[in-house]
C-alpha cells in the first residue's frame, strides 16, 4: 500500500498560473501572506499531513467510530492525538482572518492545504470542514456577542461545529422539516426534535460542539420561509467561554455506512428533557438563507474532496503499474515480463486519471480564487463580477469533481486488476470513502439543476458567454507547439455556447431534462481551458530556461493538456445532442415502464 505523496509541485504551480497568487497577495485582507513563503507553507502542510493523518487512514476504516451505551462516541484509535496536532499545528485557522485568530492565507491557498487533509484522511478530515462552514456562517450572520463566544474557540479548533439540516422526512426538501424552537423567557429557545446524517455530531476530539441547526418556531411561515438557524452548543458555556452543564442534545445512533467509517454520522435528537437550549442566528425566518450563504465553501470544498481523494487513489494505482509485472511488450524476448505501466491500456488509464486530477485541480483553485476576489477586492465592480464567476463555477466544482473522483477511483481500482477488490490493497477504500461526495451538500443532480434553473439565465446567460470568451481567447492565442490545441478548444466552446443558448430558449422540463449532461460539457471546457492556460506557462518557463527535472514536469503539463484535449474533451462535446433533446422520452415514460 503506498504512502501518500502530496503533489506540491503542481499546487504550487497552479496557485501561481492560474490563481496569480501574487496578485491575491497585494489585496488588503491578505497583507500578513508572504508569496514568497508559499512553497515552504505547503512543504510543511505536506509533511504534517502525509505523517499524521495519512497513516490513520486505513485503521480508521477497519476500526471505526463506535456509540457508547451512554451516547458518547469512541473515534478510533489515534484520532484524538492526530486532531490535537493539527489544532496545535494551526492548520485549520491558517485561511481565517487575524481578526478572529486566523493566519490570513487566501482560500485560494487554503484549498491547497485542505486538499492534502483530505487526500490523507478524508473521514477525519470532515471534522474539521464541517467547523469551517460553521465558521462562515456565524462570521457573516451571528451578533458581535455570538462571534466574540464562539468564534475564537472554532477557528482555534478547541471546539469543533456540525450542521444540523436533514431529517428522516426531510432530505433535500429542507422546507418539510418540524424541529421546533418554543421561546424561552430569558430569550433563549428550546428545540425539540430529530436530525439525521449529522457528520461529526458527536466525537471525543473536542471540549465541546457547536451545533448549527434548522427549525421552525410556532408561529413561523408555512415552507422554507419559514426556517430559523439556532446555536445549540453540546455544553452551554458561559459568558467566559468556561464551559457549564450538558445540553438536551444527545446521539442516538450512528450509521453503518458504505464508507469514511471513521466518521461518525450521527442520529441526533433535540429536547428527550426540557428542550435543547438554542440561540437564533441573526433574524427568524432566516435561516435558509443563512445556510445558503456559505453555500459556496461547502460545496467547493466537497468538490475538492473529490480531487483529493483520486489523487490519492492515483499516486497508489501509478505504484502499483510500476511495480507489477505481467504480460510482456512486442519485440522483447520470450519470457520477458514488463511492468504494466509500459501496455498501452494501462498508460490510457493512468493518463485518464492524471489529466482529470490536474483539471479539478485547476478548477477548484480558481473557483477558490474567485471566493477571494469576490469578497475581498477593493472595486465594487470586479467584487461583483468575481461573485457571478464563483456561483457560476461553484456547481461545476462540486458536481464535476466528484462525479470524476468516482470514475477515477473505480479506474484506479481497475489498474490493480483483481488485487483491487481486494480489501487489503486498500484500493477499494478509495472508491467507498469518495462515494458519498456526489450525494451530500445537494446531490449532483442538484447542482446541475441549480446551474441550468439559477446560474445559466443570470444577465441572460452572460456570464457562461464571457467565460465561454475568455475560452476562445486563450484557443484563438495558441501557437507554435500548442497551436493543434485551437481546434479542439473552439470546438467544445462553440458546442457549449450552442448548447447554453438552447437551454436559455427552452426552460422548464427540457431544460431540466439537459442539465446534469450541460455540467459536464461546460465543466469540461472549463477544465481542459484551464489545462491549456497551464500549458501556455509550462511552456514559457521552458523557454525561460528550465531544465532537468524541472522540464520534465514542465513538459508533462503540455502533455496532460494535449491528452485532455484530444482525448477526453471529445468525450465531452458528444453529450451536447442529450443536452438539446429535451423531455419528449421523459415526459411520456410511466413508472410501469421502469420494472
Amino acid at each position: 500500500m503506498s504512502t501518500y505523496r502530496p503533489p506540491l509541485q503542481d499546487m504550487q504551480f497552479v496557485l501561481e498560473h492560474i490563481c496569480d497568487v501574487r496578485s491575491l497577495a497585494k489585496l488588503e485582507a491578505f497583507q500578513s501572506f508572504d508569496p514568497d513563503s508559499l512553497e515552504d507553507i505547503l512543504t510543511e502542510a505536506g509533511r504534517f499531513f502525509s505523517e499524521v493523518f495519512a497513516p490513520l487512514n486505513r485503521i480508521g476504516d477497519s476500526t471505526p467510530s463506535i456509540r457508547n451505551d451512554d451516547g458518547t462516541v469512541t473515534t478510533p484509535p489515534g484520532f484524538r492525538d492526530a486532531y490535537e496536532a493539527y489544532v496545535e499545528a494551526g492548520w485549520g485557522s491558517a485561511a481565517f482572518g487575524p481578526e478572529v485568530g486566523g493566519g490570513g492565507l487566501p482560500w485560494a491557498v487554503g484549498l491547497a492545504l485542505q486538499e492534502m487533509m483530505t487526500a490523507s484522511n478524508l473521514a477525519l478530515s470532515l471534522c474539521p470542514l464541517l467547523t469551517q462552514g460553521g465558521i462562515h456562517l456565524l462570521a457573516l450572520h451571528s451578533s458581535a456577542a455570538q462571534r466574540a463566544k464562539y468564534l475564537p474557540k472554532l477557528v482555534a479548533g478547541d471546539w469543533t461545529a456540525t450542521m444540523l439540516l436533514t431529517e428522516p422526512h426531510a432530505g433535500s426538501d429542507l422546507g418539510a422539516l418540524s424541529t421546533r424552537a418554543e421561546r424561552a423567557d430569558d430569550g433563549s429557545y428550546r428545540l425539540f426534535g430529530q436530525k439525521i446524517f449529522i457528520t461529526w455530531g458527536e466525537h471525543d476530539m473536542a471540549d465541546n460542539t457547536i451545533h448549527l441547526v434548522l427549525a421552525r418556531t410556532p408561529d413561523a411561515p408555512a415552507g422554507s420561509r419559514g426556517i430559523s438557524c439556532f446555536i445549540v452548543p453540546k455544553y452551554l458555556p458561559d459568558a467566559s467561554g468556561s464551559l457549564g452543564e450538558r445540553n438536551d442534545i444527545t446521539c442516538v445512533s450512528i450509521e453503518h455506512k458504505l464508507g469514511i467509517h471513521a466518521s461518525p454520522t450521527c442520529v441526533m435528537s433535540l429536547g428527550e428533557r426540557d428542550g435543547a437550549v438554542g440561540y437564533v442566528v441573526g433574524e427568524e425566518n432566516m435561516g435558509m438563507v443563512y445556510m445558503f450563504t456559505m453555500m459556496n465553501n461547502a460545496r467547493l470544498g466537497v468538490g475538492l474532496e473529490g480531487v483529493g481523494v483520486a489523487d490519492r487513489a492515483y499516486q497508489q494505482a501509478l505504484d502499483h503499474a510500476c511495480e507489477r509485472l505481467q504480460g510482456r511488450r512486442p519485440g522483447t524476448a520470450a519470457g520477458a515480463r514488463a511492468p504494466i505501466v509500459e501496455h498501452p491500456d494501462v498508460q490510457r488509464m493512468l493518463l485518464t486519471q492524471k489529466a482529470y486530477i490536474e483539471a479539478m485541480r485547476c478548477l477548484c483553485y480558481f473557483n477558490a480564487t474567485a471566493l477571494d476576489l469576490a469578497q475581498h477586492h477593493p472595486d465594487e465592480t470586479e467584487r461583483r463580477a468575481a461573485q457571478e464567476l464563483c456561483d457560476l463555477l461553484t456547481p461545476l466544482s462540486k458536481a464535476w469533481c466528484t462525479d470524476l473522483a468516482n470514475e477515477t477511483t473505480s479506474l484506479a481500482l481497475q489498474v490493480h486488476g483483481g488485487m483491487g477488490y481486494v480489501e487489503e490493497t486498500g484500493a477499494a477504500q478509495y472508491c467507498r470513502d469518495v462515494r458519498i461526495a456526489a450525494i451530500y451538500e445537494g446531490t449532483n443532480g442538484i447542482q446541475a439543476i441549480d446551474l441550468v434553473g439559477r446560474k445559466l439565465p443570470v444577465r441572460g446567460g452572460a456570464i457562461v458567454h464571457e467565460l465561454l470568451d475568455s475560452v476562445e481567447s486563450t484557443a484563438e492565442a495558441l501557437h507554435d507547439d500548442l497551436s493543434a490545441l485551437r481546434a479542439p478548444l473552439t470546438e467544445a466552446a462553440a458546442a457549449a455556447r450552442s448548447c447554453s443558448d438552447w437551454l436559455l430558449a427552452h426552460p422548464g422540463d427540457a431544460a431540466l431534462a439537459g442539465a446534469a449532461p450541460y455540467l459536464r460539457l461546460l465543466a469540461s471546457v472549463v477544465g481542459a481551458w484551464l489545462l491549456v492556460r497551464s500549458a501556455e506557462a509550462a511552456r514559457a518557463e521552458i523557454i525561460a530556461g528550465a531544465t532537468g527535472a524541472e522540464a520534465d514536469a514542465l513538459e508533462a503539463k503540455i502533455v496532460t493538456a494535449e491528452f485532455f484535449c484530444r482525448q477526453l474533451l471529445p468525450q465531452a462535446m458528444s453529450l451536447a445532442p442529450a443536452v438539446t433533446g429535451g423531455a419528449g422520452i421523459l415526459a411520456t415514460l410511466s413508472p410501469a415502464q421502469l420494472r
